[in-house]
């Protein structure tokens, strides 16, 4: 774990280089974790992120994951999603400046979908303004999104790159919203059958289908 500067102050980060070696030649992917709502006591050790956590650290991803403003040793108040998508883009500009991998595996869970979501939208329409360009985007895995508490209508992603996955016994987010989010978007999309908000019993099956979407499609 670390501090780095925000604008909030500070975050904590807890970032996994591969071989200790941020510039491994043989390591070209970086996996950056958003966790979900600080309201609700999500962070970034929820369960959902450290399964994509494991995934990505077991398929030879750097994988960065950390605490939004406000949580953990994080400085700063929750912002509704918009302080937390500049956390997300502070997070990637220092990852930037740790590792020359480029290539960029973006995951989020719940409130933390949504801020991915986001983040995706800004390196893929306006990666410029952070000095970002040179980000590649390789997968977007929005899990059970919280599309329905923040606003989704105008969000622009690559839709040939990005996933969603939830459970059809969510009891957080309406799985008819995120059925209705994914078909606007024309996202691929995967129903795990009788999974809750929290994937509980079904964290295999979630690492799975990660795997699955981000390697043979």
């Amino acid at each position: 774990m670390q501090l780095i500067p925000a604008p909030a102050g500070v975050l904590e980060v807890d970032a996994l280089w591969q071989n200790d070696n941020p510039n491994d030649p043989d390591t070209d992917m970086v996996a950056l974790l958003c966790h979900p709502n600080p309201l609700f006591d999500g962070t970034m050790n929820n369960k959902v992120v450290t399964t994509m956590y494991r995934f990505a650290r077991d398929n030879g991803m750097h994988v960065v994951r950390f605490n939004f403003r406000g949580v953990g040793q994080s400085t700063g108040e929750h912002d509704y999603a918009n302080g937390e998508v500049v956390d997300a883009m502070t997070v990637l500009q220092w990852v930037a400046e740790k590792t020359t991998a480029r290539k960029l595996w973006l995951g989020g869970f719940s409130f933390g979908g949504y801020v991915t979501a986001r983040v995706a939208e800004q390196v893929m329409v306006s990666p410029h303004i952070w000095g970002l360009s040179d980000f590649e985007i390789v997968k977007v895995a929005l899990i059970a999104p919280s599309i329905e508490k923040n606003d989704s209508s105008d969000i622009a992603l690559p839709v040939d790159k990005t996933f969603e996955i939830y459970g059809n016994a969510d009891e957080v987010i309406d799985p008819n919203n995120m059925q209705a989010f994914a078909e606007r978007l024309a996202l691929a999309v995967s129903v795990v059958d009788g999974a809750g908000h929290f994937f509980h019993g079904r964290l295999s099956e979630l690492k799975a289908l990660l795997e699955e979407y981000t390697f043979d499609n």
